[in-house]
């Protein structure tokens, strides 16, 4: 199965972060961003984040003709964030080849690879071992 695919005039794809799944329609509209059946400045109330999804859409001259609807879950809203970004970025790119060379040269295409390194046993964490003494 695709990460992003066309049905009539409804664009559906996909994007990962971390542990975050976001799942983008891109519809005919007036520019609104609803993220889990709320405006994005109301799920995201810090800035940052809303400027992490906006990325894409500057990169292509977004002109405020499409909504974008998304279901996210999973992770935390930095996870969350980027899954949006990358499956906005997936959907613009499926609805025209012209948006490829910007969205490519931004990384927006790429799926960040980096996830949460696992604990190990014998071990605090990850990496970090308990104290040791010699006598």
């Amino acid at each position: 199965m695709s990460a992003a695919k066309k049905i009539k005039d409804v664009v559906f794809a996909t994007g990962r972060r971390k542990t975050s799944v976001a799942r983008v329609r891109v519809k005919k509209g007036t520019g609104k961003i609803i993220v889990n059946d709320k405006p994005v400045e109301e799920y995201f109330p810090a800035g940052n984040y809303v400027m992490i999804i906006r990325q894409p859409l500057e990169a292509i001259s977004f002109a405020n003709d499409s909504d974008i609807l998304v279901n996210v879950y999973g992770g935390g809203l930095s996870g969350q964030a980027g899954a949006i970004r990358h499956g906005i970025a997936r959907a613009f790119d499926l609805i025209d080849e012209n948006n490829h060379p910007a969205l490519k040269a931004n990384k927006f295409l790429t799926r960040d690879p980096r996830m949460v390194e696992r604990k190990k046993y014998g071990q605090k964490k990850a990496r970090r071992r308990f104290q040791f003494s010699k006598r």
